[in-house]
């Protein structure tokens, strides 16, 4: 449906590529960890002479069918190359529930990739929904799209320009 997931993964495979380490280099690695009954959370940071990285993740319910967890993470390169998310998602007794996030990547060449939504759903099944996106190549070609869904109609608007701002098609994924 979405080209989205596609161009973060790519965008974050080619920061991550140039960001692995030798074996030799010097690492640093910490991870924090905390539980209760209700919940939890979990903090991981690494880094070397290469890239720098870091992850949390928390949870936490409440006993009655209400229940939440959020997680973000960060990888920054020595090339400049950089990339993030942030996600969370919710559960209530009364049946709604949702998720909303966001990733972004910036290439050590100029290129960008970012995208940002959540969709949810009422006590009465409702399901209501958005996604935006927007990617810039190195060479100033640029993507803008969004995808709404309400009411079971989905709508899906793009618009592509050159590096001068002049429209130009959308490429199609194969």
């Amino acid at each position: 449906m979405s080209k989205t997931p596609l161009l973060i993964a790519t965008a974050f495979a080619l920061c991550a590529t140039t960001l692995i380490a030798d074996q030799a280099e010097a690492r640093e690695r910490s991870r924090a960890v905390q539980r209760t009954a209700q919940g939890g959370s979990v903090a991981v940071e690494r880094s070397n002479a290469r890239f720098e990285s870091q992850r949390q993740r928390g949870w936490q319910a409440d006993g009655q069918g209400n229940a939440s967890a959020a997680r973000s993470g960060s990888i920054s390169g020595a090339n400049g190359g950089n990339a993030g998310y942030d996600r969370s998602a919710y559960r209530n007794a009364d049946g709604s529930a949702g998720r909303q996030g966001s990733a972004y990547a910036n290439g050590p060449n100029g290129g960008t990739a970012s995208t940002s939504g959540g969709i949810s759903r009422d006590a009465d099944g409702n399901v209501t929904g958005a996604r935006s996106t927007t990617a810039t190549g190195a060479n100033g070609n640029s993507y803008t799209g969004s995808t709404t869904v309400s009411d079971g109609t989905l709508v899906h608007t793009r618009n592509c320009t050159n590096a001068a701002g002049d429209a130009i098609a959308c490429p199609r994924g194969h």
